[in-house]
């Protein structure tokens, strides 16, 4: 479904409610470890926060994937070639997006985002930047199959995924995910697709975890707004003042670990049902998973993409890479 301006509206229940929230939060609440998926962190709040946490000292991923945008462009463009519809899975970063467009030369841009009010925002600035440049925002869940405009359907496609999204996902979810984006790029008319994903790479302890527990605790907010969120669009109670952010590394599976922990035993509401959390109990919010070269290359071609070239910064700490989509064959 869409609306007259042509953006894509979420499936939402009578009250206004995104019901794929909804359905993740309860049967997330439900389980003996508590999780709920990272995408629900970008509501408009949330994802301001994100953007201010790209600008603390510690979280480096932002400045080095900046680094490679800003110091490659050319090696892009080479690539890609001009006039590609851009699509943007999430909606576009106020500095990244803009080195991207600037180098390519695209034929349109698309982002496509959850959070409705920061993808239009962010779409008109970019209009605003690239008044020449055919803008169509689209709101929508792009974990699945999105349906792009008309008017970018005949034009040859650039997916961009920048800032190492991907590692938020266990791999099955990251390959499932990365063939839904296939399948929204389609065929381009006998030209397949291309990818420019951001991953990030295996480092130092100590470094990984300070990116995520930053000395001004912007981190901590953008962690604990997912239950003020909860509360204001799902009727909750959590008692937002009894959780603790919390970020550690977990080596057996190369992921930072986001989770809210509970200082004291709580008891609360979440659309009518009860939920129940003991001292020291957790809800697991998010994994941020980093890469080497071998893993990130098996992770892109069980989702359908050969890699084609790879680009880290000066300092190796992060990596952007380049994929064509692998062509379908029938089998023999």
């Amino acid at each position: 479904m869409k609306a007259d301006n042509g953006i894509a509206i979420v499936d939402r229940d009578e009250t206004g409610v995104d019901k794929a929230f909804r359905a993740d939060v309860l049967k997330g609440l439900a389980q003996r470890q508590k999780a709920i998926p990272a995408r629900w962190f970008y509501d408009e709040r949330g994802s301001q926060l994100f953007e201010d946490i790209t600008k603390q000292p510690e979280y480096y991923p932002t400045r080095a994937e900046t680094e490679i945008l800003r110091d490659r462009g050319s090696e892009f463009a080479e690539l890609v070639g001009p006039d590609r519809a851009v699509v943007e899975f999430g909606s576009g970063s106020s500095v990244k997006t803009p080195l991207l467009l600037e180098a390519v030369a695209p034929g349109a841009y698309v982002p496509l985002d959850i959070s409705g009010e920061f993808l239009r925002q962010s779409a008109a600035a970019l209009s605003e930047k690239f008044p020449g440049l055919p803008v169509h925002p689209v709101e929508a869940d792009f974990m699945r199959k999105v349906e792009l405009p008309d008017e970018v359907e005949q034009l040859r496609k650039l997916g961009f995924f920048p800032g190492s999204t991907i590692g938020n996902m266990v791999p099955r979810t990251a390959v499932d995910l990365l063939r839904s984006m296939r399948a929204t790029m389609g065929a381009d008319e006998g030209q397949l697709p291309m990818l420019l994903i951001g991953m990030d790479l295996v480092k130092d302890r100590e470094v990984l975890e300070a990116a995520y527990a930053d000395e001004q605790d912007v981190t901590a907010e953008f962690n604990c707004n997912l239950l003020h969120r909860i509360n204001r669009e799902l009727d909750g109670t959590i008692p937002t003042e009894k959780f603790e952010h919390r970020a550690i590394w977990n080596d057996d599976f190369a992921r930072i670990e986001m989770h809210l922990l509970a200082t004291e035993a709580v008891d609360f509401e979440v659309s009518g049902k009860r939920f129940s959390m003991a001292k020291g109990d957790t809800i697991h919010t998010e994994n941020s998973h980093k890469f080497t070269r071998r893993s990130a290359n098996t992770l892109l071609l069980a989702g359908g993409w050969t890699p084609l070239k790879r680009w880290t910064d000066a300092e190796k700490r992060f990596s952007l890479i380049l994929a064509q989509a692998t062509e379908q064959r029938d089998a023999p």
